[in-house]
Order: C-alpha cells, then sequence, then structure tokens
C-alpha cells in the first residue's frame, strides 16, 4: 500500500473526503516527526511506539576501494510494534 492508497483507505473508513484524509495524515506524520526530533516518545496503545535510538560509532570499510572510514554516531527512528498489532499481524 502506498500513500495514495493509504489516504482512500482512511477516507472510505472514516467517511471523510480524500482532501481531508491526506491532511489528518499528513498532521499525523508531522506530529510523530516533532516528538521524535524533541526525543520524546510516541506511544499509541494496541499499535506500538515511535522513539529513537542512538546508534553508536563505528568503523566500516569502503567496499570500492576496502579503506577503512569511521561512520559517526547517528539517531535512528524506530517503530516497536505493540502486542495487539503483533497478533493481528500474525493471524
Amino acid at each position: 500500500m502506498n500513500k495514495a492508497e493509504l489516504i482512500t483507505s482512511m477516507a472510505e473508513k472514516s467517511k471523510l473526503t480524500k482532501k481531508d484524509a491526506e491532511i489528518l495524515l499528513k498532521a499525523f506524520i508531522e506530529s510523530v516527526e516533532e516528538s521524535l526530533e524533541k526525543g520524546e516518545k510516541v506511544q499509541l496503545v494496541g499499535f506500538g511506539t515511535f522513539e529513537t535510538r542512538k546508534r553508536a560509532a563505528r568503523i566500516g570499510r569502503n567496499p570500492k576501494t576496502r579503506e577503512e572510514i569511521t561512520i559517526p554516531e547517528s539517531t535512528v527512528p524506530v517503530f516497536k510494534p505493540g502486542k495487539e498489532f503483533k497478533d493481528k499481524v500474525n493471524k
């Protein structure tokens, strides 16, 4: 499912117009992004948790030249599904 199909599905299930569903989806995504930028978690009980994790600096290798490079520390977004969501997917 791509973004357009998700918007169509949301509009049908909520009885909203596609335009309103698109606005809601965009607002949801922006809200999650803003919270993660601040270092906050977004917990949706039954669905899952969006959070960030630190990835330590490490040594990597350029596959072309085989030269070692230092990959700097970074913060990555992570989604951890909730139990109800996992159970529904595994049915």
